[in-house]
């Protein structure tokens, strides 16, 4: 509670380099914020053509049934991959002043976050386009399911920007575990082709449960599974808690070790 306390503390701190995240991911480009949508549609569009035209995925309306879990899997995988290396891009920061080293992966998380919310505006409209209904009790559900994947994202950030202080090559290696993660996560695919025999290790993925959540209410247009809900909480309980407490231990010898 007293590292709760102290982070709550700067939370002005945290405000401020969230602000600034924001402003400078895309300073000194032609299209400025306009990249938070371009990236992903143009994902959304290599995508599709491979798996709709080349790969040929029997889905009805592949597009949102990608991009609805497309969108959430980047604020992710940024988390896992560019969150690595969070502490040591702010190692004058870390040298020279003192404050809660937590803060760091928490705004970097955020700064994630309000970006992946920036982008469902965008998924809000495609799927409303696409003539999907929405029910109440589904909307209801969405908060939930994005507070739970931002937990388990601030989890996984805690646990790799720590780690990576004392093991460079984390993060590097990182980007090919981002990769072979999103594979492994039923985004481009339904999780019912994958064979009842591996079914139960793909559930061991906490990122499963919440792409299905996602998709129940984005794509369905109903509120997901209790257990679906259940699982991801858990999850990303339990990732949290790990990566506060490596965290924790490992950050003592940081500005040493920087």
């Amino acid at each position: 509670m007293k590292i709760v306390k102290e982070i709550f503390a700067y939370r002005e701190m945290i405000a401020s380099l969230v602000r600034k995240d924001l402003r400078g991911r895309y300073k000194g480009s032609v299209l400025g914020f306009l990249w938070t949508f371009i990236n992903p549609l143009l994902q959304l569009l290599v995508y599709t053509m491979v798996f709709s035209i080349i790969l040929r995925a029997n889905v009805d309306k592949f597009y949102l049934f990608l991009f609805v879990a497309l969108i959430p899997w980047i604020f992710f995988s940024s988390c896992l991959s560019a969150g690595s290396g969070i502490i040591l891009a702010e190692k004058n920061l870390v040298v020279k002043i003192y404050f809660p080293r937590e803060v760091l992966p928490i705004y970097f998380t955020t700064s994630s976050f309000v970006n992946m919310l920036y982008c469902f505006i965008v998924v809000i409209a495609v799927v409303i386009i696409s003539g999907v209904n929405l029910s109440f009790l589904a909307l209801l559900c969405l908060p939930v399911v994005m507070i739970v994947e931002y937990v388990m994202a601030l989890g996984v950030c805690f646990l790799v920007s720590a780690v990576t202080v004392y093991f460079r090559d984390l993060q590097h290696i990182m980007g090919i575990v981002a990769m072979a993660w999103q594979f492994l996560t039923p985004i481009m695919y339904p999780l019912d082709i994958v064979p009842e025999s591996v079914r139960p290790i793909f559930m061991l993925n906490p990122m499963t449960p919440v792409i299905t959540a996602y998709r129940d209410i984005l794509y369905y247009g109903r509120a997901p599974e209790l257990s679906t809900l259940l699982n991801a909480a858990v999850f990303g309980a339990a990732i949290l808690l790990i990566g506060f407490a490596v965290f924790g231990k490992l950050k003592k010898r940081f500005a040493e070790v920087l």
